[in-house]
């Protein structure tokens, strides 16, 4: 019996660690070709060259999706190398922490231009070649994966600016489901919880301290478990659709 995803094609952002990393070793399990786009080339050699290992076929994209002609590039390379496109992965995003008082402005213009801005310009060159995908592709259906965080449904003290960039994921990938479901793209939305990644290495080092201490008692995710989520939600027969997955640690409470 052939693996659920033969003869799709993925393209995965933030590929070159954690969750994306994850994501895309799954997927390539799953037989899809993988496209795998981050900023560093040396992570994602070694990552493609995991899967090809394998059996699986995977495409090597350095890219910034902050700049709009990068992530364009990435969906047309991922097209004329592999193909096709079948399911879209917006994993790239930053979470930089900390009061708003005296905040470094920096960091919530770094934020906005991954997590949003990185995320739409991915959508946007995407679309075309899912909505063809899903209309005569090997399954007649495609998927857009936006990773988005517990932030996205809980706002709390020291997180406002990631917060509301995890709050415009949902309000945007819940617009974009509306309008493309009916042309059978479907638009998932997976929240993690706490998961033990490079995300939280980004923080400044008094609130890595006090991130630590919150959940000290937590037995973390894990990006596979992460990664199951996707990949349960891309697998699942064209009449299904999981649009939002909430994924937290056991041990979390908020």
């Amino acid at each position: 019996m052939p693996a659920a995803l033969h003869g799709t094609v993925a393209l995965v952002t933030g590929a070159s660690s954690g969750i994306g990393e994850a994501t895309a070793l799954s997927l390539a399990s799953e037989g899809a070709s993988v496209a795998l786009a981050a900023r560093r080339r040396d992570r994602l050699e070694a990552l493609a060259k995991r899967i090809e290992e394998a059996g699986g076929r995977a495409l090597v994209l350095e890219a910034d999706v902050t700049e709009e002609a990068q992530a364009g590039e990435i969906v047309r390379r991922t097209v004329g190398e592999l193909g096709r496109l079948d399911t879209l992965v917006n994993n790239a995003g930053v979470m930089l922490l900390g009061p708003i008082e005296g905040a470094p402005t920096e960091e919530w213009r770094r934020m906005v231009q991954l997590n949003l801005l990185g995320l739409f310009y991915c959508t946007h060159a995407a679309l075309p070649h899912l909505l063809e995908a899903a209309s005569d592709g090997p399954r007649n259906v495609a998927d857009v994966v936006n990773v988005s965080s517990v932030a996205g449904r809980v706002a709390r003290l020291g997180t406002g600016v990631y917060n509301a960039t995890k709050w415009g994921v949902v309000a945007f990938s819940e617009s974009l489901r509306q309008e493309v479901t009916e042309r059978h793209v479907r638009v998932t939305i997976v929240e993690p919880g706490a998961v033990l990644t490079e995300l939280a290495t980004h923080l400044r080092p008094e609130i890595l301290e006090l991130q630590a201490q919150t959940f000290k008692h937590v037995e973390m995710l894990r990006a596979e478990d992460i990664a199951d989520a996707v990949a349960y939600a891309v697998t699942r027969p064209r009449r299904v659709a999981l649009n939002e997955i909430l994924v937290r640690p056991t041990e979390q409470v908020r």
